[in-house]
């Protein structure tokens, strides 16, 4: 009886999986951070002989051929993935035995890219390892792989779906890489994301009730934008990337963190939203480990500036390190730890907080700008009347468009509306944040939402 471990990695919406008969053990997709794999896998008391990777991944360093070489497992990669390493090539079809109960069988499973793997895990207990293919309720998303690709992927990705669910038993386990916020899916997967199987995916999966051409044209009508650092991410993947090395950075005094900050590079302070508005160094960002930090932080940044984490801990720190070895930010150039005034003699900055209902009270007496930070797909959903777009992934490129005087920010609930701030401040803008849920509060407090038919 195979026994599956999911190893999950919330930050970044995905799972890596574990699966071992008591003795040997197979990994799908693991993260960079192999440590949490080996120590599943003592934990378990088996030893790891192989590694299944689904495809050359666009949100993530994987730690595959890492992992692959420590342990000396095999490394399967598609024999049509063009990378620079030694792997052991699979095809459409092949079957690996890696123990009598762990029998795997590779089925090309083209959509998310043009060589991605799913892998049937078969036996009295089937699962499938369905990476970005089939999700939970959804399918990963086409379009990473370049506009002009992303038609026929998403045919791709409907046929693929499709074999899936006729080829294997209803009560194989789905088991997918991507969609528990990862911006891979192509939509979202909503509702229950704790199990699901082939019977039940072909019941409340779309892509497996509607025809080709509505699944298509659906899909690609509905596309988001994706983070920015998803460019780095198959070429590093492809160069088979090392294990991280997660010991401590260095560790900046005032001085040096003022050095830094006055040569350009990222402060980035770690603490949540609210201790940030409390108190910090002037000019550093907001990038709280309480939200997505590593997708929000590898989008925004200027690929390739040195980056100082100032945590209240050298955990937090060390958490934060984990989170950025994912997405290829290696080494952070320093940190700091302890607070604010540990880290400047200046005096502190802070942000003013309010709600939505704030805001429509001060709207009676003085005239005050709103810039809204949410993503488009969001902002057609619902805006203030009046208010500025500005979707945070753009607003580095876009500051110049932001209202002189008073700013109020806001977002979904006031996470990405404190890192938009914190630039803003950076700038010289006069800024208060909008710590409150927009779904919940914005309509009760009087104000004036638009949908985006209705504001045209």
């Amino acid at each position: 009886m195979a026994t599956i471990i999911s190893i999950e990695t919330p930050s970044l919406g995905d799972r890596s999986y574990l699966v071992h008969d008591g003795e040997v053990a197979f990994v799908v997709d693991p993260q960079r951070d192999i440590d949490r794999m080996l120590d599943a896998a003592e934990k378990a008391g088996v030893r790891i002989t192989h590694v299944f990777e689904t495809h050359i991944h666009n949100d993530y360093v994987t730690g595959g051929y890492a992992l692959a070489q420590q342990v000396g497992a095999r490394y399967h990669v598609n024999a049509a993935d063009d990378v620079s390493f030694e792997r052991e090539p699979i095809h459409d079809g092949d079957v690996v035995e890696v123990s009598p109960e762990l029998r795997v069988r590779a089925m090309h499973t083209p959509g998310h890219t043009f060589t991605h793997m799913s892998y049937a895990l078969e036996g009295d207990s089937p699962a499938v390892f369905s990476g970005g293919s089939l999700l939970f309720g959804s399918t990963g998303r086409p379009d990473l792989l370049g506009a002009e690709h992303t038609h026929d992927l998403a045919h791709h990705q409907f046929r693929s779906a499709r074999r899936l669910a006729e080829e294997l038993p209803g009560s194989t386990k789905v088991m997918p890489t991507h969609g528990f916020g990862s911006f891979c899916s192509a939509t979202s997967t909503g509702g229950d994301t704790t199990a699901s199987t082939i019977a039940q995916e072909r019941l409340i999966n779309p892509v497996l009730s509607q025809d080709e051409a509505d699944y298509v044209a659906e899909v690609v009508a509905g596309l988001d934008v994706y983070p920015a650092y998803y460019v780095h991410m198959g070429p590093a993947n492809a160069a088979g990337p090392a294990a991280p090395d997660l010991s401590f950075p260095e560790q900046a005094d005032k001085a040096e963190l003022r050095r830094r900050l006055e040569a350009g590079e990222w402060l980035v302070d770690l603490r949540t939203r609210t201790a940030f508005a409390a108190g910090h160094v002037p000019g550093s960002f907001a990038f709280g480990l309480d939200g997505q930090f590593s997708t929000y932080l590898g989008w925004l940044i200027p690929w390739g500036t040195p980056v100082t984490l100032l945590g209240e801990t050298r955990e937090q720190v060390a958490e934060a390190q984990r989170e950025l070895v994912r997405i290829g930010i290696d080494r952070p150039a320093a940190a700091a730890t302890g607070g604010p005034e540990d880290w400047t003699d200046e005096p502190l900055a802070t942000i003013d907080r309010a709600t939505f209902a704030d805001l429509a009270q001060v709207r009676h007496h003085r005239e005050v700008s709103v810039v809204d930070v949410r993503r488009v797909s969001e902002w057609r959903d619902g805006h203030i009347e009046g208010s500025v777009h500005i979707p945070l992934h753009d607003l580095l490129g876009r500051i110049d468009e932001v209202p002189a005087g008073e700013v109020w920010v806001h977002c979904a609930a006031g996470y990405r509306a404190t890192m938009a701030a914190s630039f803003l401040m950076a700038r010289g803008h006069r800024v208060v944040v909008i710590d409150d849920s927009f779904d919940q509060s914005a309509r009760a407090a009087g104000l004036p939402v638009l949908e985006e038919t209705a504001a045209v």
